[in-house]
């Protein structure tokens, strides 16, 4: 009953969301009205009406049988977990942060330590009801009349419509997770070790769940790996004083419950909380657990992005401005050491988090090879511009540098690409017919314009 229950409600949220949708005046560009996001391309805040998804954000059904949810589209993967654990199950892959959304991670793209063997988020989604750019809902799924919407959806970012329902594969877990640190002082050997991994989903003859890896100089890296296990003989805790990214450099063997380790990442935001102070022991223990979470941090820096306090504060000592280098890339296994001697050597910045990717399929938009060993390259933070370069001079680097290496870049940050390059990396063709077969009044914004241009 309470399962009908929801899907009453779904119902209901469907027939809100089309009013809301009819309402927005024509020419008036749609918007999502949401009041969270992670996405890092910062925009001026609009009075223009956007559409209510509100009533999206509830798991509707879990089925043990056939290891499978249905999620709405705004559903935090802190609740989709929440919901999938207790029948001893979680999503094929988890990004690491509680308040991304599922229909975020498979229109944006998602990623995690599982998504070496199991790929990237949209490609455990089964089918999706989809509210198109013309007002229409369609169910796009891999085989029917709407699949060419189902393979262009994932790297489109709301350009061609909003998923409402998903139904998603899940997999099954045990309790706790048994993790190992190895150490490499060479980053070609770490990236290896990476592919040899990514390729036999083993290491040392043993088979492995979970794998990513932390730099923490150009003499230390870490691959990190995690495998499922029924009994623990303790469990780390990370969710308070502890921190984990810390532990990597301390321990070689750790334990964690199943849930920390789905949310190691979370509770300091990787190693970005050291910017709140969050990291130093004595704020650390003032600071309430509750509050050590991404999107509390994640609103720290909307309200300095706001009001340019630290801006202000270093102007006002005579320093050098800083440029965001907030950026997720991926190359392919083999070209990971040339991309981390380039960064080392002009970027600087660490620690950088590594994560190896194999698709299962191939999505034109984000045209990764399928079964090819990849590695993702997370790193978050400022760098101080070098005397009269442009605003964004490192990011522009970065961005010659992972075209060069055969790599691709994710969108949720900032990117400089020409109209052109940008059409390039990102298969324009297909995205143009995609446009004009469910967005042919260009109600929602163009991929390029909204990524690039910042609208």
């Amino acid at each position: 009953m309470t399962e009908l229950l929801i899907k009453d409600d779904h119902r209901r949220a469907v027939e809100a969301l089309r009013r809301s949708y009819e309402a927005i005046p024509p020419g008036t560009p749609v918007r999502l009205a949401k009041k969270t996001s992670n996405l890092f391309r910062w925009r001026d805040p609009s009075d223009a009406p956007g559409l209510d998804v509100s009533g999206f954000d509830r798991v509707l059904s879990v089925d043990p049988e056939s290891r499978t949810a249905e999620v709405q589209g705004m559903t935090t993967y802190e609740d989709l977990v929440d919901a999938t654990l207790p029948h001893g199950l979680m999503p094929t892959v988890v990004p690491q942060l509680k308040t991304i959304t599922l229909g975020g991670a498979v229109t944006g793209l998602g990623i995690e330590s599982s998504s070496f063997r199991l790929g990237l988020p949209h490609e455990a989604v089964l089918e999706m009801d989809v509210l198109t750019g013309d007002g229409q809902i369609v169910t796009a799924t891999r085989d029917n009349e709407h699949s060419d919407l189902f393979y262009g959806f994932p790297n489109s970012y709301g350009t061609l419509g909003y998923s409402l329902r998903l139904k998603i594969e899940l997999v099954p877990v045990k309790p706790y997770v048994r993790v190992r640190h190895l150490r490499f002082e060479d980053a070609a050997e770490c990236a290896r070790v990476l592919g040899e991994i990514t390729e036999s989903k083993t290491y040392e003859g043993e088979p492995v769940d979970f794998v990513d890896g932390t730099v923490f100089s150009a003499r230390e890296q870490y691959i990190t790996l995690g495998v499922f296990t029924d009994e623990a003989p303790y469990t780390s805790d990370y969710t308070g004083q502890g921190i984990y990214y810390r532990s990597i450099q301390e321990r070689s063997v750790d334990f964690l419950t199943v849930r920390d380790y789905i949310w190691r990442w979370d509770t300091d935001w990787f190693w970005c909380s050291g910017a709140f102070g969050v990291q130093n022991p004595t704020i650390r223990r003032i600071w309430p657990d509750k509050a050590k979470r991404s999107d509390v941090y994640r609103k720290l820096v909307a309200y300095d992005r706001r009001f340019h306090v630290v801006a202000r504060v270093e102007r006002w000592r005579g320093l050098r401005p800083r440029e965001d280098v907030i950026q997720d890339i991926e190359v392919p296994v083999e070209r990971l050491a040339e991309f981390l001697e380039f960064f080392h050597d002009k970027v600087g910045m660490s620690p950088i988090w590594l994560c190896p990717l194999s698709a299962r399929e191939r999505w034109p938009l984000y045209p990764l090879e399928p079964g090819k060993p990849y590695v993702n390259v997370g790193f978050w933070g400022t760098v101080r511009l070098p005397p009269g370069q442009i605003p964004e001079y490192h990011n522009r680097l970065i961005e010659r540098k992972v075209a060069a290496l055969d790599g691709h870049k994710s969108l949720y940050s900032t990117a400089f690409y020409s109209r052109e390059e940008f059409w390039r990396h990102y298969d324009g063709e297909t995205y143009r017919r995609l446009k004009e077969s469910y967005d042919p009044a260009e109600r929602l914004l163009d991929l390029y314009d909204k990524c690039v241009g910042g609208r």
